[in-house]
Order: C-alpha cells, then structure tokens, then sequence
C-alpha cells in the first residue's frame, strides 16, 4: 500500500510539472475575457475625477505599482483617475480560446508547450500553489491579441529627453511592423503565413525615417515557433550598406542610444524560456487604460493627414503621457534572466482582460529599481476608424524612465491593424537589402 502512494503522490507530481491542471470551463473563459461582468474593482476613496498627486499618493499605495508610487511622491506626475471600462476582446480570438479549450498543457521544460492551437492557453484562474502559474501568464502573453495577427505603427516618434532640464536631445521617426505566421485567427492567410520553411512564430520590423544620420536604418527579429530557439536578430545600417547579424547579448544593449533595450518592446520582446516567471499575487492596480479621442491631444505635433492627433506628454522633464488611468484587476509577475543581463529582475504587470503588459518595473544588478515602462492602451472604438470593432486594445503611447540617470526616452505614434500594410516578405533579411 505505501508503494503505490508513493508512486501515486509521484506522478501527481510529475503531472503538475507539465502543466496538467483541472481543466478549463466555461465560466474561467468569461472571468478571463470579461473580468468586470458582474462589477468593476473599487479602492477607498478613489473616484472618477481623483488626480493622485504627491499630496495624497500615501492614501493609495496599496493600488499603484512602487515605481510609479516612487515618482508621484517626488511630484514628476500626477495620475487622473477614470472609471474602469471593459476592453472587449476580439471576437474571433475568444472564439478559438473557447474551440480550443484544454488542448494546452505545458512540455516538461520551460519553453516546451503541447498542442497549442490558437487563442488564449490558459483559461484558468492562476493560483500561488502552481509553481508553473507564472509561464502559463506569459505564455498567454506571447500567443495574445496584442496586435492581433499584424498591425503597423506607422509613423512613430521616438523622442530622447533630460528628465532634470526637460532638454529635448533627439527625435526619430520610424515605422514599425508586426507579423503573427502561426496562429492566426482574423486575417488572410489562415492559420498561418505558407510558406514557412524557418518556422517562424512572430516577426518584427522596423525601418528609421530620420533624423538623416540614422535614416535608413532597419531592424528585423524573428521570432520561431520552438521558444527554446533564440530569436534571430538582424540591423541594417544604411551608410554602411550592409545586413549584420545582432548577438543574443545585444537585445539587452541600449537600442541606439534609447532608454530602451530591445528586450523591451511591447513590455517584454524575448523568447518565454530566457527567463525564469514567477507569478506573485492577482490584484487590482492602476493601468494605463483610456480612450484617445477622449484626452487632451498634443498640440505641438502637426496632426496628421487623417486628422489624427498624437497623445500629449507633460511631467517632469515632458517623460510622461497625459492620460487617464483606470483601477484594473492585473497578474503581477516576476521575471528572472537566465544568462548574464544587466537586469536582476522584470516585474510585470499583466491586464487580465487584454493580456497585455503596459506597466513594468526593470531591477538593476543591485536589486534596485532602475527603470520602469508604461504603454499606453487606448479602446480601439476610441482611435483611429480602421480600428474600430477589432476587439484590439491599441497602443499609442509609452515613456521608459531611468529613475536612476534621470532620463526618458518617450514614444507617440499612430497604431493600424491593417494588413495590407505587413507583407510578408517585409520580414526576411532580403526585403532589408532592398528586394522583394
């Protein structure tokens, strides 16, 4: 009898180590794709209308994430509340989440899945007493709307400020792309980009505009479907004329001279098996969440041909958007690097419903906070007419803040979710050299 509890109690085990858990319902689909159902989160004190300043911010702590809380409290911004609001997910994912229920369980290492199909993975609710809860989030994350099957940012402002004399030292304009291969539940060509002999999951591209110095400057990522796979990297530099291949060590190098890595992008641009995930709490905290057509726009941007009008940015130093935050139910998670890394660690806040990172925390090697990310997430009814309907949170904002050289680099610019605009052969080396 005590040997078969053993191998019993072993092999429940070994079946938590893959990822098996009790499966999936109906109702964890709606908690997960409609979190405010049945209400909205609310805090003491916090309303609709309420700015959180340097005066009050104490009174808030227990909703606002330490690095945000550490730079209200030294008067660089205030945040003006707004009522939360439900971002509706894109009806064709949340349909292929519901189709393909259950069919998802983690391999036995991290960066190993098993029949994943499309939609979300993980429908569950994740729970402390999984030590794999954490991978389960960010593999949520990586196979999310984010973008959807592609979309391009076009154009896009970099701008590279002094936080300390708010002194505006560069500006680039660029384009940015994005392609899903695999997975992809919208837009032709469905379920995948044919054909594919790399087995890419994800590409990225990216073309600089200006200034003149940097104009022709390209970036590519390919991203493959096994994440155990390191990404392939590649920068065109245009005076030089010539495609190089980027080391696995430079997505943590300061991407031309930003406050941004490469790791960065999107809260988190890597494969899922480079770090270590750890899932912390649930709780509800202050997401950078509003809808565009509704703030005070930037007037001293040339509104563009379509009359969109760039979000604003004030605050110390002119690093931070001017925008509204809504109190939202988020996963915090904590990512350790597995290879050497000027990081120690990423702690992530994940919106539940959109399952996207628009608040993040980056510790140095000291354990310090170093610098923290806010993207800013606009309600597609509320931008631009091609992203109405499309159940696609649009970002369209962010500020990266070294909180410890007191400088920020910021970005504005105008999200499409247009195909048209992401050809495939746009994300091959070839395409950077000038061909098709």
């Amino acid at each position: 009898m005590k040997t078969k509890f053993s191998a019993l109690f072993v092999a429940l085990l070994t079946a938590g180590a893959v990822g098996m858990a009790t499966a999936a319902t109906e109702a964890d689909l709606e908690k997960s794709f409609f979190p405010y159902k049945n209400g909205v989160p609310t805090f003491a004190g916090l309303t609709e209308g309420t700015v959180i300043s340097a005066k009050n911010v104490d009174q808030f702590k227990d909703v606002i994430d330490p690095a945000l809380f550490d730079m209200i409290k030294r008067g660089w911004l205030e945040v003006p509340v707004s009522k939360t609001t439900s971002f509706d997910m894109n009806k064709a994912y949340v349909e292929a989440s519901r189709a393909n229920m259950n069919k998802t369980k983690l391999g036995a290492k991290p960066g190993e899945i098993e029949g994943f199909v499309a939609g979300r993975p993980f429908l569950e609710e994740p729970s402390a007493a999984d030590p794999r809860a954490g991978e389960k989030i960010m593999w949520n994350y990586k196979y999310g709307v984010n973008w959807g099957d592609n979309a391009a940012i076009y154009p896009f402002y970099w701008k590279y400020r002094n936080m300390t004399t708010g002194q505006l030292e560069k500006t680039l304009k660029l384009n940015l792309h994005f392609l899903n291969f695999t997975h992809r539940i919208e837009h032709e060509p469905k379920p995948e980009v044919t054909p594919n002999p790399s087995k890419l999951f994800r590409g990225i591209y990216m073309n600089i505009l200006e200034p003149q110095d940097l104009k022709g400057t390209q970036l590519l990522i390919q991203r493959y479907e096994d994440d155990t796979k390191a990404d392939d990297a590649y920068l065109y530099l245009g005076f030089q004329r010539r495609v190089r291949r980027l080391a696995t060590g430079q997505v943590t190098d300061s991407f031309l001279g930003a406050d941004l890595m490469i790791q960065d992008f999107e809260g988190y641009n890597d494969r899922l098996s480079a770090y270590k995930w750890k899932y912390l709490e649930t709780r509800n905290v202050l997401m950078p969440f509003y809808y565009h057509n509704q703030l005070k726009l930037a007037e001293d941007m040339p509104a563009e041909k379509d009359g969109y009008k760039f979000v604003d940015f004030g605050g110390q130093g002119k690093c931070f958007q001017n925008i509204t935050w809504q109190l939202r139910k988020v996963f915090v998670v904590e990512g350790s690097p597995v290879d050497p890394s000027p990081i120690s660690k990423r702690l992530i806040y994940i919106d539940t419903q959109a399952n996207t990172i628009n608040r993040s925390v980056i510790y140095d090697k000291k354990g310090e906070i170093w610098k923290t990310f806010t993207i800013g997430k606009s309600h597609p009814d509320s931008h631009l007419p091609i992203n109405k309907g499309s159940g696609i949170p649009i970002d369209d904002s962010f500020s990266m803040v070294d909180l410890q050289a007191k400088h920020c680099t910021t970005g504005q610019f105008k999200g499409q979710i247009d195909p048209k605009l992401n050809p495939p052969r746009m994300f091959q080396v070839q395409y950077m050299r000038g061909g098709d």
